[in-house]
């Protein structure tokens, strides 16, 4: 018989939640491929990745993309449990301990707040970019675009789940469409006009620099995948929620692992280090150029510049609907709770981030180049990425503890492969840290940040918050679609 984890407050009165029943499977791997922003993600992280494992990019992605899905499949079993817009933040609180739980909600807020910024500067420069070489290195103009593109993205969200679902539809679906065309040009391509000769030793070891090197890899990685997870976060917006929302997130994790593999692979054949490093937030655009001259640059900034534009939009959803569940378990303040009466958003969150966000983004003027930026703030979103997927990986294995040698598939699904993700992200998050002590803007970003959030957690534990009153349920949950 199914059980549920019992929420820590009571449930928020009719007409004052999220709206139900929006979105189906479609639309959860939609939001999934949507929220890891493939083009975004190449074309802005290559240069990060190729720095730190050099050729080792497909062994990178392979190897830190086998424990990434395990963590898929504990949000899918978890998503059986609850549907709970917090995600993370709900499971980790019910099953492991409660200030565990408001630590992995934190960091999704942190890491997905300083990813605006990461977000919206290529935004307006990839923009630009179309049109004039110069205005996209200009730092006002693109403080300007990427605002009006991260402020476009705050309304959509604002006006509604449907109406984010279907811009999601049409910026995702052209991104992909794109980035399929062109995986199949650059392989044709390097068959005859590779700068590198293809080797399997890529998806091997000898490539890293020492275990060091390996988890720097694999911090960057993970910032690869980061985002699928959305789909878990719309889970009490959609017509299934008990399969759809994690079924999304694993479909959409397979989807990335593919593209990122063969554009990793394409870039290593085409493009020497050297290239990469200089062309740093625009290494697909520089690929388009080599094996479609003239058309193939501009087709695949317009691949980017949706792929950026639509993760700002899931980001946004992340990060909202995560701060309306930890509003609503009275961790966070009330007004961030607040739904419009009409579109059922938690818009007043979603109008505090913009604001936040928009103050980070004139700031990051300040601070450096592009290139600097994106790296530095890739490293620290890493570091949140991994404190809040390792913690929901230990939590599916302890909350289905009980049925976990019922059979060989609740053992691999729900037990050995989630616990080696866990386990794969703590590793990385301790390495990482341990090994780049002299790297200030990353460590005190990525664990300041991380440290921010004790202070609210301090005053609504103070303030008698139920949810940090609530008993632990340790093994109690056998749904009725896992094997007994």
């Amino acid at each position: 018989m199914a059980t549920s984890l019992e929420p820590a407050s009571p449930p928020v009165a009719a007409g004052t939640g999220l709206r139900a029943n929006v979105l189906g499977l479609f639309d959860s791997i939609v939001m999934a491929v949507a929220g890891s922003a493939p083009a975004y993600t190449i074309a802005g992280s290559t240069a990060a990745l190729v720095g730190v494992v050099g050729l080792a990019g497909p062994a990178a992605l392979l190897y830190c993309g086998i424990p990434m899905l395990g963590i898929a499949w504990a949000f899918s079993y978890l998503n059986r449990i609850e549907a709970n817009a917090g995600a993370s933040y709900a499971w980790v609180g019910r099953v492991l301990h409660p200030t565990l739980g408001f630590i992995a909600g934190w960091s999704l807020v942190i890491s997905a707040t300083i990813f605006m910024v990461a977000g919206s500067l290529p935004a307006g420069s990839v923009t630009l970019g179309l049109f004039s070489a110069s205005a996209a290195n200009h730092p006002v103009y693109v403080l300007l675009v990427g605002s009006v593109w991260f402020l476009v993205m705050v309304a959509l969200v604002i006006l509604g789940v449907r109406v984010t679902a279907r811009a999601q539809w049409i910026m995702s679906g052209i991104e992909v469409a794109i980035l399929v065309l062109f995986a199949i040009l650059a392989i044709v391509h390097s068959s005859t006009h590779a700068v590198t000769t293809f080797s399997w030793s890529w998806f091997g070891l000898s490539h890293f620099n020492g275990m060091a090197g390996f988890a720097a890899g694999g911090l960057v990685a993970a910032f690869y995948y980061w985002g699928w997870d959305v789909a878990s976060n719309l889970n009490e917006e959609m017509k299934d929620s008990k399969r759809s929302a994690g079924l999304g997130g694993i479909i959409g994790v397979v989807i990335v692992f593919a593209l990122y593999e063969i554009f990793t692979i394409a870039t290593n054949l085409a493009m020497p280090a050297k290239t990469i490093q200089n062309n740093a937030g625009d290494v697909l655009a520089v690929l388009g150029q080599l094996v479609w001259h003239g058309v193939g640059g501009k087709l695949l900034v317009i691949a980017v510049m949706l792929s950026t534009i639509a993760t700002l939009e899931t980001t946004l959803i992340q990060v909202t609907r995560t701060l309306f569940a930890m509003s609503r378990e009275r961790t966070l303040p009330a007004f961030f709770g607040a739904i419009h009466h009409r579109t059922q958003t938690p818009w007043i969150a979603t109008i505090a981030v913009a604001i936040v966000s928009l103050g980070l983004f004139i700031g990051s003027n300040f601070i450096g180049s592009l290139s600097t930026i994106l790296t530095d703030a890739i490293d620290s979103i890493g570091i949140q990425i991994c404190v809040y997927y390792g913690l929901a990986g230990l939590t599916v294995v302890v909350a289905f503890r009980k049925v976990l040698f019922a059979s060989v598939k609740n053992l691999l699904l729900i037990g050995i492969w989630p616990f080696v993700g866990a386990v794969f992200m703590f590793w990385i998050l301790g390495e990482f840290v341990a090994t780049n002590t002299s790297d200030a803007v990353v460590i005190w970003v990525g664990l300041g940040g991380l440290a921010i959030g004790l202070v609210p957690l301090v005053i609504y534990w103070a303030l008698g918050s139920a949810y940090f009153k609530q008993r632990p349920t340790l093994g109690n949950v056998v749904p009725e679609d896992v094997d007994a």
